[in-house]
């Protein structure tokens, strides 16, 4: 993935999960996921027109896609009001799709890090299934909480690394990434049994009403 694509997904990813602990209306975030769902539709297509049938080119764009059609499914959703169970299913297909590229990540085009990178995706989208696809409503803070810490980790921090040319991969890397992973999915799940901050945002709303 593209450097500048992956800060933008960073960025996306932050957003969402601003939403989803209940910080930003929904209509709010739709905006950035049209303009990056748009962005990361756009540019695999055309990196695909030039691939001149490498294979490697091809593997690298079409994880983009992934991305994009899921950011612009959220934004039509937010926009429209439509339930989430379409977007939930397609999660899990692109969840599945994120342990096929991360093995691959591993055994074939040798980035370890980016391995970890795509199975903790794979992560992130299977919860989004849980929540949309099987109404498991009482994930929705834990997700969130997990979906911002997801968004540096996987993609803000590796696009610097990739814009100033200092990124390195490697297997103490990877399991730094992992481990990182998995640190943030526990204090996710941490944050959510606390209730913050969906607790005060929806005391917050309620004061609002009354008022």
């Amino acid at each position: 993935m593209g450097s500048v694509g992956l800060l933008y997904v960073g960025a996306v990813l932050f957003i969402n999960g601003l939403m989803l602990i209940g910080l930003i209306p929904g209509k709010s975030a739709a905006i950035l996921n049209f303009f990056v769902g748009i962005m990361q539709v756009v540019f695999p297509t055309i990196i695909l027109l030039q691939a001149n049938n490498d294979p490697s080119i091809i593997f690298g764009a079409a994880g983009l896609y992934l991305f994009g059609f899921t950011y612009l499914y959220v934004g039509i959703l937010q926009v429209t009001g439509v339930s989430g169970e379409g977007l939930g299913w397609f999660s899990l297909f692109v969840a599945a799709c994120a342990v096929a590229i991360g093995v691959l990540q591993f055994t074939s085009v040798d980035d370890p890090v980016f391995g970890s990178i795509w199975l903790i995706w794979a992560v992130l989208w299977f919860l989004f299934f849980l929540v949309l696809g099987l109404h498991k409503e009482t994930l929705t803070l834990a997700t969130g909480w997990f979906t911002i810490f997801v968004s540096h980790l996987t993609a803000t921090i590796p696009a610097f690394f990739l814009l100033l040319d200092r990124y390195e991969t490697n297997t103490t890397n990877a399991l730094v990434v992992a481990a990182l992973g998995a640190v943030s999915l526990v204090v996710a799940f941490f944050l959510a049994r606390r209730g913050l901050p969906h607790r005060r945002a929806a005391e917050d709303t309620a004061a609002a009403s009354a008022a």
